[in-house]
């Protein structure tokens, strides 16, 4: 069973989300603030991270760069589902190392699904 790691601070949409995961049929890790979602990467080795870039304690690019930089979690993909739509974000978040970026408001949950399903085969 696939690993995901859900670091996002809105528990209504960290909720419906991973409901739907476990629904397709993976393991779902939750985490509402960066440092715990740092921690539980490092010791759980998720399979992909889905990411907020804006959290309490450690925000998503602080994260996205400790997670490149260490051996055990460089190659971890890691899918960013922000409200962030500036090109500026975007560009960071990718130089950073994030395989995808999806705007909130721009997604379905359907559609993110697809997105982690395309990116977990490649």
């Amino acid at each position: 069973m696939e690993k995901i790691l859900f670091v996002e601070d809105e528990a209504a949409l960290q909720e419906a989300l991973g409901e739907a995961l476990k629904q397709q049929g993976y393991k779902v890790l939750k985490a509402l603030e960066g440092d715990t979602g740092l921690r539980i990467a490092k010791t759980e080795l998720p399979d992909l991270i889905l990411l907020d870039l804006i959290l309490p304690s450690k925000d998503g690019f602080e994260i996205l760069k400790e997670l490149k930089s260490d051996p055990k979690t460089a190659n971890i993909p890691v899918i960013v589902l922000t409200n962030l739509e500036g090109m500026k974000d975007l560009d960071r978040a990718v130089s950073a190392g994030a395989t995808t970026y999806l705007v909130k408001t721009r997604y379905e949950i359907r559609e993110v699904l697809d997105k982690i399903k395309k990116t977990l085969r490649k």
